[in-house]
């Protein structure tokens, strides 16, 4: 009898982890369910985009493969040159052809070091070791910040690529500009650092980060940003980064052509063309995370300071627990098994309903 041999994947993809997106809520009876699991923007596009997705024409037709309206419309937006721009499907697609064109395994056979902090964005040691390159992750501290002096201090003549999350997602601290300006003079000016700013609008610290500046004053910066969450997009795939053109050009040679599609790409362009509407949907989120934020304090919950669209609660083993509980509640929430759990900022009714659960919580490791 013959047997079928397993096909294998290479050694890179049988080792990944695999990603976990967030679930949908669980029905429980008399109670609306609530999905605060994804960090998605709970009130939607602005009208404007939601009617240019709707009117798209010519689906029938390819669109430009490297979204150039949507470029012409971010170059004028932003203030920056059009080549400074290449678009990708969220940023998480921006991401993907940044290190496919700076890390992977080098020429003797080793892997190109990629540094980011640990927690972060889920989605990063896959892309990292996708490419076939080494993936150093630096613990962040007890508050949830990236450590960037240990970070600094982990960089070898391999690294290629350095990640820094501003707000840090999922705990939620954002970097501050003099942080980040001490780290680049630190950093070889033949390394790459990506700033992902998928969370930008929703930071009201006292010293944001201004990647803009940062991308011009220093070569070796490059900017990652998305329409998915205050433009509230998620489900149009809609990223773009934002470099000098000594990186740009060669992210251009990696990049999946038309990786923006018709739809998402008018939607995307109308909501800048509305961008009053956008801040105005934003600063309702951060007024409701202010809202929550203060009732968890009032409750006795240490959480770190967070200044994105969602809070982080260091739960360390009772996360799953706590997720079960949320489950039970018809809120779907997102454990980080033995870590910690993080809870989008979602309607009203939805974080009300959180308060009243992280109240009354007393399971494992619950209320500080």
């Amino acid at each position: 009898m013959s047997t079928t041999p397993e096909i294998l994947p290479r050694d890179a993809v049988a080792g990944l982890p695999a990603y976990a997106a967030g679930k949908p809520p669980r029905p429980a009876e008399g109670l609306t369910p609530y999905k605060l699991s994804s960090n998605e923007n709970p009130l939607g596009p602005v009208p404007a985009a939601a009617q240019a997705a709707a009117e798209a024409p010519a689906l029938h037709r390819y669109p430009h493969p490297s979204a150039e309206a949507l470029r012409e419309a971010l170059a004028g937006h932003l203030g920056v040159p059009f080549d400074d721009i290449v678009a990708g499907a969220g940023s998480l697609g921006a991401l993907t052809q940044l290190i496919s064109a700076y890390a992977g395994t080098g020429a003797d056979g080793t892997g190109d070091e990629v540094i980011y902090a640990w927690r972060s964005f889920e989605a990063y040691p896959i892309v990292v070791r996708t490419a076939g390159a080494q993936d150093v992750p630096v613990p962040v501290t007890t508050d949830g910040r990236h450590d960037l002096q240990a970070m600094a201090a982990a960089v070898t003549a391999r690294t290629r690529v350095i990640l820094l999350c501003t707000p840090n997602n999922p705990t939620g601290p954002a970097l501050s500009h003099t942080d980040v300006v001490r780290f680049l003079e630190q950093v070889p000016r033949d390394v790459v650092v990506v700033i992902d700013e998928a969370y930008l609008e929703f930071v009201r610290s006292a010293d944001p980060v201004d990647g803009l500046a940062l991308y011009r004053q220093y070569p070796n910066v490059a900017l990652l940003r998305t329409f998915s969450k205050a433009h509230g997009l998620a489900g149009l795939r809609v990223g773009y980064s934002i470099a000098q053109q000594s990186i740009t050009a060669h992210l251009r040679k990696v990049a999946v052509p038309f990786a923006v599609n018709a739809v998402a790409e008018a939607a995307a362009i109308a909501s800048l063309g509305h961008i009053d509407e956008v801040h105005q949907r934003v600063e309702e989120i951060v007024q409701e995370r202010r809202r929550v934020t203060a009732a968890l304090a009032e409750a006795g919950w240490n959480i770190p300071e967070t200044q994105a669209n969602f809070v982080w609660l260091p739960l360390g083993q009772g996360s799953l627990d706590f997720a079960e509980a949320a489950g039970v509640q018809a809120l779907a929430v997102r454990p980080f098994a033995g870590e910690g759990v993080r809870v989008s900022i979602g309607e009203p009714p939805a974080n009300d309903r959180f308060i009243t659960l992280c109240t009354t919580y007393s399971g494992p490791q619950g209320a500080a």
